[in-house]
């Protein structure tokens, strides 16, 4: 038996045949179906998420399509308020990465992640429906010390983005509380 790449779930396609996709890909596929209601980013980290949950979280290899299709279709029923309905500021907190990384001084990961807890612990405080970390993309490249993307940026990207789950899964809240990182 071939063992599967962590970046790739099987997907079961219902005639009994097996699709092996990334998340990427299942982004690329979804992005007809909700352009309409999201930006084209946020469909991606959302499906990246979804992603992450059955691949890791649940250690899944292979899912159904409408497994999959029904997860993200709550993730995504998350963010769209009912008619009449209107987002209060205390629901949604945002934190800016890049301040975070210039405060933490210019290509010091030591002194960004516990900053970057701190932040968190500061906003989960204010005990927030939605907590958005915006700058991703940029605060990587400014603690690299790079102009341009690298492995090296992609793989603090995926340690900056895990450690802000691990962080929300231990720390103690009411509620639920969706975690955005883009």
């Amino acid at each position: 038996m071939i063992a599967l790449a962590s970046d790739v779930l099987v997907f079961d396609m219902g005639d009994g045949e097996g699709t092996p996709f990334s998340a990427e890909m299942i982004s690329v596929e979804l992005m007809g179906s909700v352009a309409n209601m999201f930006d084209a980013e946020f469909v991606r980290h959302a499906s990246h998420a979804v992603f992450h949950y059955f691949r890791h979280d649940l250690g899944r290899d292979s899912v159904t399509v409408s497994e999959f299709a029904e997860a993200l279709e709550k993730v995504l029923r998350g963010f769209v308020l009912a008619p009449g309905v209107k987002s209060t500021p205390d629901t949604v907190l945002e934190s800016d990465l890049c301040r975070l990384a210039c405060e933490s001084g210019k290509g010091c990961e030591l002194f960004f992640f516990p900053r970057l807890r701190q932040e968190l612990q500061d906003q989960l405080q204010q005990a927030p429906k939605v907590l958005r970390f915006r700058g991703l993309r940029s605060c990587v490249k400014q603690l690299v010390g790079v102009r341009r993307w690298s492995p090296k940026c992609e793989a603090l990207k995926e340690q900056i983005v895990e450690y802000l789950r691990q962080c929300v899964t231990i720390q103690p809240r009411e509620g639920e509380l969706a975690l955005v990182v883009d």
